[in-house]
């Protein structure tokens, strides 16, 4: 196995991993990539480069990348509903959409409480239709990723829309800053990034894990889950095992479904987040820094719509 890609912590994760697989840069020239989403009926990728305005997107055909949308609103994280339609966390406008076949753009949530969210930042949706996302400030503290603005909410929360209803409830509140979030295969666990250390050295850097109740409209706090030891959690994916795949500094931090750290993939660039995608999920694409790369894995990713 090739020292330069990977670091072996559990032999376990050798099992996870193909050691003849390289890691492949797709694209690169971007200001801050982010918001890796798959789209399996079309085969294709789309990604945020954030401070360009873009979300661009990837052809798996003819390894082709072009621009999708622009501007873009700052648009971070991305995701797909059941129906296969885009959701998006747009900081610029500090709102969650969702793109319609007929390509009008559809807003979820722009606010809570009668005040402006901060700047939305990751999405997942659940299996009863629900969509869940993360509120830091990341897109308000300057004019990089978004637009300078005062902060209106008293927390950087994490979001629940009902998938029947769309009432927003706030489902947690006590995060410096929460970022990537995913749900295990089975839905039953919540998994939030707390990214604080983005900005404050004291600050956690570790990814939570909450138990789903109330026939999944709330969580239960069941304390840390992981801690990433180069850089800052940001946004990570589950396998169908329950590992989670974690971005990094030094590249991608594999972890069990206990949260013990079985090894890394290392990547030149910083990591912001990842997706599996492919024909079989088991091509694991990651926005870092300036580049979209991709690498075959012996892993497949939780079904997701």
């Amino acid at each position: 196995m090739a020292e330069a890609l990977y670091e072996v912590t559990d032999k376990r994760f050798s099992r996870k991993v193909l050691g003849s697989a390289r890691l492949e840069e797709l694209h690169t020239g971007c200001r801050w990539t982010e918001g890796p989403v798959w789209f399996s009926d079309h085969d294709c990728l789309y990604f945020s480069d954030i401070p360009n305005q873009r979300v661009l997107r990837y052809l798996a055909s003819d390894n082709s990348v072009s621009t999708y949308l622009s501007p873009s609103n700052f648009a971070n994280g991305h995701t797909r509903d059941r129906q296969g339609r885009l959701i998006s966390c747009e900081h610029g406008t500090r709102r969650v959409t969702r793109s319609e076949p007929d390509g009008s753009v559809t807003v979820l949530a722009d606010g809570f409480g009668g005040k402006k969210l901060n700047s939305p930042n990751d999405v997942v949706v659940a299996s009863d239709g629900s969509i869940w996302f993360t509120d830091p400030s990341y897109g308000i503290i300057s004019d990089y990723e978004g637009y300078l603005s005062p902060q209106e909410q008293s927390v950087h929360g994490v979001y629940r829309i009902d998938g029947e209803t769309g009432a927003v409830t706030l489902v947690i509140s006590d995060f410096i800053q929460p970022n990537g979030l995913a749900f295990s295969p089975d839905e039953s666990r919540l998994y939030v990034a707390d990214s604080g250390a983005s900005h404050d050295p004291e600050a956690p850097r570790h990814i939570r894990a909450f138990d789903v109740v109330d026939g999944g409209k709330a969580v239960r706090d069941a304390g840390p889950f992981a801690v990433i030891d180069n850089g800052i959690p940001d946004g990570f994916r589950v396998d169908s095992d329950g590992w989670v795949w974690c971005s990094a500094g030094d590249g991608v931090h594999v972890f069990d479904d206990t949260g013990a750290l079985t090894g890394k993939i290392l990547v030149p660039q910083r990591v912001s987040n990842l997706t599996f995608g492919g024909k079989r999920r088991n091509r694991l694409f990651i926005t870092a820094t300036t580049s979209l790369y991709a690498l075959y894995v012996n892993a497949r990713g939780a079904q997701t719509p």
